[in-house]
């Protein structure tokens, strides 16, 4: 099904307080841009249009003829915002929803239809739903996507079959390049049928292969898909109500009954979901998301109810029912395979679990980003040998990923770096070798013992790396016990004629 709102920035202007306030009753009004310098119509209102002012039109043009003209700044991306909270709000038909730019949806009622008592009953529901946000709706069904959105936007008559109102379309249903279509209207050939008619070499070779393509497209002689705008979860289970449900806690057990479902789904699968949303979708159009995130897959039903209640607790705006909420969608778009637990010979839990939980409910109250976890790379650039992500995203690493020193020395390395990298001015016996005394932050260090040099190569196997200088690293210990990690930014004469030095990180 296409959804073709043909009028959308109109539709999202009136909609506005600064609208309101500013057109008199039943003004006309259009919404202009700058065009290579003029100022022209982006979109008149259908009154506007009705008075002969087409999209194209100098704005000094229309002024002149229909003096009374207000006119406002068009706002693409406002639109595109708009459009998005349209296709939001049609999420609760179908998971496939994709847009069409600039001002269109596509969804794939495959199998969804039948909910809503057959095409025709999810038609009249989608339009009775969207006229509350966009008056101008035209829609249609077909069997191929590229169908469908030519039928909405071109169709003037129904037809007695879907090949019989594809075929008289015209060629401006195809959406090629402007000069594409006015090279096919100057052929004679005016129609999809037209065009259909004839053979698809002779077309490709004199229009190029876009128009026998696309016409392959909408025919159905070629099999298309949409692509959604938000991916498909691995499960979802859904909760609709004969009547909205206006109280918060109501909607919270009913994400309960929903994740018990997911629960027995995920065992049967011998499964654990990582991250877990609940969309909540308003009477009104709009809708609501609660996600939670898991360290290590999770089917516990408990487990999560807790968590979708401390995330209704940590909003900074209450969970606002509106009219109430007619739908609830629990999806699980991330799964990762979960065996039984083994429990400790004494009866207790592992503590990788109990840490997990407490990870789950610390990023849950604190925030996803709050709580990060370092996780080895590979790489032997100090630097970038770590990465700090969230969480409940990265799995604890294994002790295997890190490099340890052997019993009784010291760390080979910091544990914590600047960055960047602070400069030092150094004093050291020969060009090549160790500092004897550093100054640094207005402070002279004098070298007591030092070790070293670790020599770190630019890793010039991966783009980019290969232009890096050489470093040179130092662990040094001063006359007053303290001791840095330092290194000479380039090789002597080879690489830098006056090599600079910097302190990359302290030991404790």
């Amino acid at each position: 099904m296409a959804l073709w709102f043909s009028f959308l920035s109109v539709d999202r202007l009136v909609r506005t307080k600064s609208f309101r306030s500013a057109v008199p009753g039943d003004a006309p009004f259009a919404l202009v841009e700058k065009v290579r310098g003029a100022i022209r119509i982006a979109q008149p209102c259908p009154d506007a249009l009705a008075l002969g002012l087409t999209p194209g039109l100098a704005l000094a043009d229309a002024r002149a003829r229909v003096p009374e003209l207000q006119v406002f700044d068009a706002d693409p991306g406002a639109d595109q915002s708009f459009l998005e909270r349209l296709s939001d709000d049609c999420d609760r038909y179908t998971p496939m929803v994709a847009i069409d730019p600039p001002d269109g949806l596509t969804l794939d009622i495959t199998g969804c239809a039948h909910l809503f008592g057959g095409e025709a009953g999810l038609a009249a529901d989608i339009e009775a739903r969207m006229q509350r946000r966009a008056s101008h709706l035209r829609h249609a069904i077909a069997a191929t996507p590229e169908g469908a959105q030519a039928l909405a936007r071109f169709q003037s008559a129904p037809a007695a079959s879907e090949d019989a109102a594809l075929r008289r379309l015209p060629v401006a249903a195809l959406r090629l390049e402007p000069e594409t279509e006015m090279a096919l209207r100057r052929a004679g050939l005016k129609s999809i049928g037209d065009l259909a008619a004839r053979p698809a070499t002779p077309l490709a070779a004199r229009f190029g292969e876009d128009a026998t393509n696309m016409l392959a497209l909408v025919l159905g002689l070629t099999d298309s898909r949409i692509t959604p705008r938000r991916p498909l979860p691995a499960l979802f289970f859904e909760r609709r109500f004969a009547e909205p449900i206006g109280r918060t806690g109501d909607a919270l057990r009913a994400i309960d009954e929903l994740t018990e479902e997911a629960a027995q789904a995920l065992e049967e699968r011998r499964k654990g979901g990582r991250r877990f949303i609940a969309r909540l979708f308003r009477s009104d159009g709009d809708m609501r998301d609660l996600a939670v995130e898991t360290g290590l897959p999770c089917r516990d039903p408990a487990l999560l109810a807790r968590l979708f209640r401390e995330r209704v607790e940590t909003l900074a705006d209450p969970l606002d029912p509106g009219f109430g909420f007619d739908m609830i969608r629990l999806s699980v778009p991330m799964v990762e395979p979960l065996a039984p637990s083994q429990l400790q010979l004494e009866g207790g839990s592992l503590n990788e679990e109990a840490m997990a939980n407490l990870v789950d409910k610390l990023s849950t109250r604190l925030g996803r980003g709050r709580l990060r976890r370092l996780v080895p790379r590979d790489t032997h650039i100090p630097e970038q040998a770590a990465l700090a992500l969230p969480a409940v995203e990265a799995p604890a690493p294994s002790p295997s990923g890190w490099t340890t020193p052997q019993p009784g020395e010291p760390p080979l390395r910091p544990i914590h770096l600047f960055d960047p990298p602070q400069p030092i001015e150094v004093i050291a016996e020969a060009p090549d070798g160790p500092p004897r005394r550093f100054r640094w932050r207005r402070s002279m260090h004098d070298i007591a013992r030092f070790e070293g040099p670790e020599r770190i190569a630019p890793e010039w196997w991966r783009p980019g790396q290969d232009e890096r200088p050489t470093r040179d690293y130092y662990r040094l210990e001063d006359v007053r016990g303290r001791r840095f990690w330092v290194f000479r930014n380039g090789l002597q004469d080879r690489e830098r004629e006056h090599p600079r030095w910097y302190v990359h990180g302290l030991f404790a």
